[in-house]
């Protein structure tokens, strides 16, 4: 299964320790929507990402392949069905290709809030893992 990653899980070392099976392979864009920052996380200690449906917007990130026993430890992480909701999409490739994906939506998307700088950086070592920046 193709699992479209736009934030945190875009850190190489994060998804490999989340998800063992799991195989880097693609940058990927999801257009029609934008990165947005909401709701309040313990753990991170600030908002966290999510997509909101945005026309004109796009989303640049990654996909992997994962198993169906790193699906569940996904849902796992991700708080799903409770926080996040499964959403499949149409990315794009760099070389105009589309491909399915799955990938997950925040429910509660009414307040926005600022990421801490601890989420941020892990989001941006991602960036700098697949080279999109």
């Amino acid at each position: 299964m193709h699992y479209f990653a736009y934030a945190s899980n875009l850190n190489r070392k994060q998804m490999a320790e989340r998800c063992p099976d799991s195989k880097p392979k693609f940058i990927a864009t999801l257009p029609n929507y934008k990165l947005i920052f909401t709701g309040w996380s313990r753990q991170w200690q600030g908002g966290v990402a999510s997509i909101k449906p945005f026309r004109g917007d796009k989303v640049i990130g990654a996909v992997y392949e994962v198993s169906e026993t790193d699906l569940k430890l996904l849902d796992k992480y991700e708080g799903y069905p409770i926080i996040y909701n499964r959403l499949n999409v149409i990315v794009w490739t760099d070389a105009g290709d589309h491909v399915e994906a799955m990938t997950y939506i925040k429910i509660e998307q009414s307040q926005e809030a600022p990421p801490s700088r601890e989420y941020l950086a892990v989001i941006q070592q991602g960036y700098r893992d697949w080279e999109i920046v």
